[in-house]
């Protein structure tokens, strides 16, 4: 199979630092959000947000913002949906300069118990897609959050937040995941599906730099017909507000840890 074929070179034909030019104090920790309407919500939070950077590509240029929060500053930026996007455009944040990052988004659970905007932690990525496998060595799954889970359970417990750990199933065809799939990767551990997770920590591995990545639940796929619940950007967007600070909580936890 041509996705067997990992290539270690860290270096390629074209390397983002070919197009990217880096920003001076660039801020250490970066915050991602994929739903636009959830990041036009925390930035009304931020109304002294300072654009410091554009992500281009040919679907558009998303803004890179240095927020403050708790005293400290923050890159903010709206995540791509899907693997490939997602990873590319993260490739250009490092060459800016970003090199720790903590990625909150959605998901579909495959577990019915769950409740909708319940916060989920993965412990490992089962590999059904593509670009993980440009980054880290064949495997059916890869380890992810292996840094900061701790200082997030103390965060969601200060904030009193319940939460769920367990594995999360990175597909990159949302349109086919059957039953049948469903089942499977249920059996092998899957709490909840996404679409970036596995190759976003793979990208981190390979380039050497920290990741932490966090859900909220939104539909329910552990049912006899498909239930949407929060899927939808506009439903629960205050309370959705309220979880994406959770990822500032984190991001001033270690930046505490970093300077100790």
């Amino acid at each position: 199979m041509l996705l067997h074929e990992f290539d270690p070179n860290p270096h390629a034909v074209i390397d983002p630092e070919m197009t990217v030019e880096p920003v001076e104090n660039f801020p250490p920790v970066t915050i991602g959000i994929f739903s636009w309407r959830l990041v036009d919500k925390v930035l009304e939070l931020f109304p002294d947000a300072e654009e410091i950077a554009v992500a281009k590509s040919a679907t558009g240029h998303v803004p890179v913002y240095r927020v403050r929060y708790g005293g400290r500053e923050f890159a903010f930026y709206r995540a791509m949906v899907g693997e490939p996007a997602c990873v590319a455009q993260y490739e250009d944040l490092m060459a800016l300069g970003s090199r720790r990052l903590i990625l909150l988004g959605n998901c579909g659970v495959l577990d019915r118990s769950i409740e909708d905007c319940g916060v989920i932690i993965p412990t490992a990525a089962l590999r059904d897609e593509g670009t993980s496998f440009h980054y880290a060595p064949p495997s059916d799954e890869i380890a992810v959050n292996k840094q900061w889970r701790g200082l997030f359970e103390e965060v969601l417990a200060e904030r009193g937040y319940p939460f769920v750990e367990g594995k999360t199933w990175t597909t990159d065809a949302a349109y086919r995941e059957t039953r049948e799939k469903c089942d499977r990767r249920r059996a092998q551990g899957a709490v909840c599906v996404e679409m970036e997770c596995a190759g976003m920590q793979a990208l981190c591995d390979f380039r050497g730099t920290e990741f932490f990545q966090f859900f909220y639940a939104g539909d329910n796929l552990d049912h006899s017909t498909w239930e949407p619940r929060s899927l939808s950007g506009e439903v629960r967007l205050d309370d959705k507000q309220r979880i994406a600070l959770l990822a500032f909580e984190l991001g001033l936890k270690i930046q505490a840890a970093l300077e100790a």
